[in-house]
């Protein structure tokens, strides 16, 4: 078998290093597409092979070996579907959703929250797999490496760049201590894209801080406002435009306030465009009052979903009770940002100017924290229930329902 026939130069690198490496942990870190995962799902599976080599020496019947990812539902989409349509594997979870691969028992945990601990404390591992490592809470991903603890345990991580204080980069890439790997990709690491898949994703993706991070891998933070490719000329339309447009469907943004402003608005859907076509924002509305605001949108243009900042799920409780459909909103942050801004630099987001003030007030003033990579959490209100609305409706079906995450929200608060 010809390696390069399979792997790009990069991934041949890391192969030969981990093979002359006695080390502890690999971190592969940077641009989405670039062939991270590829690569990582791989060594996982050789991982596994060397552990149970290990295990048979030493007597013991059933290793078990960490298996890590943002959700569990992150899991299966980026590792274990990926191995299925790869390989061939049909793993067969027990009722605690873990699986036995070549003899080693594999626990799966997230560890985007706290309550991924329980799953891995007392245990002894023989290795462990975290994806998405910069997305973990640290505090788990602590315990995980305290957890690698059988012999010749091993650590895979990989992960997309984030801020440039972030403690994975301060504390495991930049040091290079010793039994550290660590190695940067760009996605012109990966040679097996399509020429023209790197051309047009080169080209759609917003300039500065995302372009920075998606294409070149880099950990960088944002510079000045959020949504620096708004354009007056481009993105803006007359509310007479937006009457001749024949929308495919309807929905909301709702983002809570009191002290700062509430805001609702109403997006319509054109094929791939997104048009804000109508905004509400005001200070001190009790939630009484954003109910006949919602009920008003529902008259015009039917029972639209609402998708809302799921931070109050009682007023969300409060719209369902007045038979709103409200939905808690996919509420990460960066990714939503994201969303929106290639909406903008595609010429697919427009939004009715005159009708909407408070984002005319917002659009020029939202900006970025320094160095922490996260805007500021001032002149957004608007911003998020735009965000909240557009965000949502791309990615319900890759996340878990509205309707699943409201029952578990419920649960959580012992209304169900």
């Amino acid at each position: 078998m010809i390696l390069s026939n399979i792997y790009t130069p990069k991934q041949i690198e890391i192969l030969k290093a981990c093979r002359t490496t006695d080390w502890f942990m690999l971190v592969n870190h940077g641009a989405k597409r670039s062939g991270k995962t590829q690569l990582d799902n791989d060594l996982f599976l050789q991982e596994l092979m060397r552990v149970k080599g290990i295990a048979n020496t030493l007597g013991i019947d059933t290793p078990q070996y960490i298996l890590a990812g943002y959700t569990l539902g992150n899991i299966q989409d980026n590792i274990l579907t990926e191995l299925s349509n790869k390989y061939g594997f049909e793993f067969k979870f027990d009722k605690y959703n873990n699986f036995t691969l070549f003899g080693v028992k594999v626990i799966q945990t997230s560890h985007g929250s706290l309550s991924g601990l329980g799953r891995i404390r007392g245990m002894t591992a023989f290795g462990a797999y975290i994806n998405e490592a910069s997305l973990a809470n640290q505090e788990v991903f602590d315990e995980i490496k305290a957890r690698c603890s059988g012999p010749g345990a091993r650590i895979i991580a990989d992960t997309n760049p984030d801020h440039p204080e972030h403690w994975l980069l301060n504390d495991y890439i930049k040091p290079q201590a010793d039994g550290v790997l660590s190695f940067h990709f760009r996605l012109d690491d990966n040679t097996f894209l399509d020429e023209r898949y790197v051309r047009k994703i080169k080209a759609t993706t917003p300039r500065g801080m995302f372009y920075d991070r998606g294409i070149n891998g880099e950990w960088v933070s944002g510079n000045g406002v959020v949504y620096p490719n708004f354009d007056k000329n481009v993105h803006v339309i007359t509310l007479e435009q937006a009457k001749r447009i024949v929308f495919d469907r309807y929905l909301a943004g709702v983002d809570w306030g009191w002290e700062h402003f509430g805001a609702i608005v109403v997006i319509g859907v054109k094929g791939d465009s997104y048009y804000v076509i109508e905004e509400y924002a005001a200070q001190h509305k009790y939630i009484g009052e954003w109910i006949n605001v919602a009920k008003g949108i529902i008259r015009r243009y039917g029972n639209i979903p609402f998708y809302c900042d799921p931070a109050r799920t009682e007023h969300i409780a409060a719209f369902q009770n007045a038979g709103i459909r409200a939905f808690l909103a996919n509420n990460r942050v960066l990714s939503g940002i994201e969303e929106v801004a290639t909406l903008m630099t595609n010429k697919q987001f427009f939004i009715v100017y005159d009708q909407c003030p408070r984002f005319r007030e917002e659009i020029y003033k939202y900006i970025w924290k320094k160095n922490t990579g996260e805007p500021l959490k001032e002149n957004d209100d608007v911003l998020c229930a735009i965000r909240y609305g557009i965000h949502s409706d791309k990615t319900v079906s890759t996340i878990e329902t509205p309707e699943d995450r409201m029952k578990k929200a419920k649960r959580m608060r012992g209304m169900l």
